[in-house]
């Protein structure tokens, strides 16, 4: 099967797994439709899995989301550079100087993901510094809805 075929046909499968009409082996197949398009995508993005690690729980898309922090007494109110379902990356002002913290992070659609959060990397660049963030205490169900969007994302960007 060409990849423009694959993509239509596991669009059409997106689709029926976020409406929820996807039978248990269709959904079987989904996921492991999500987990061959997360592997082309980490070798396109040069990201290595480590050992245990899920493909589609690691590939990061690049998605603004609005997500206020608060780091100790600092609070800060940005939008995601990238977003996965292990963490999401962000450019601030200055580097942070604790390593954790509180998040709420807005989905599309209006709703809201809040959690903790624990300092991943940062890098100094001019004028600012990107960050990244790995969620500390996301739930099996918030993982799958931020799989969805990135998902989302993915298939939207794939298709232009």
């Amino acid at each position: 099967m060409e990849l423009k075929d694959w993509l239509t046909t596991f669009r059409a499968m997106h689709e029926r797994a976020k409406a929820g009409t996807l039978t248990p082996k269709e959904m079987a197949d989904y996921k492991a439709g999500r987990d061959d398009l997360a592997r082309a995508l980490l070798a396109a993005q040069r990201a290595t899995l480590k050992a245990g690690e899920v493909p589609r729980r690691t590939i990061r898309a690049s998605k603004a989301l609005q997500v206020d922090l608060e780091m100790g007494a600092e609070k800060v109110r940005g939008l995601t550079l990238d977003i996965s379902a292990g963490g999401f990356g962000m450019l601030v002002a200055k580097r942070p100087t604790v390593s954790e913290g509180k998040y709420v992070l807005r989905l599309p659609g209006g709703d809201a993901l809040a959690g903790r959060f624990k300092l991943a990397e940062a890098k100094q660049q001019p004028g600012n510094t990107r960050v990244s963030f790995a969620f500390t205490d996301l739930s099996p169900t918030d993982a799958e809805r931020l799989e969805t969007i990135v998902f989302d994302t993915v298939l939207s960007q794939l298709a232009h």
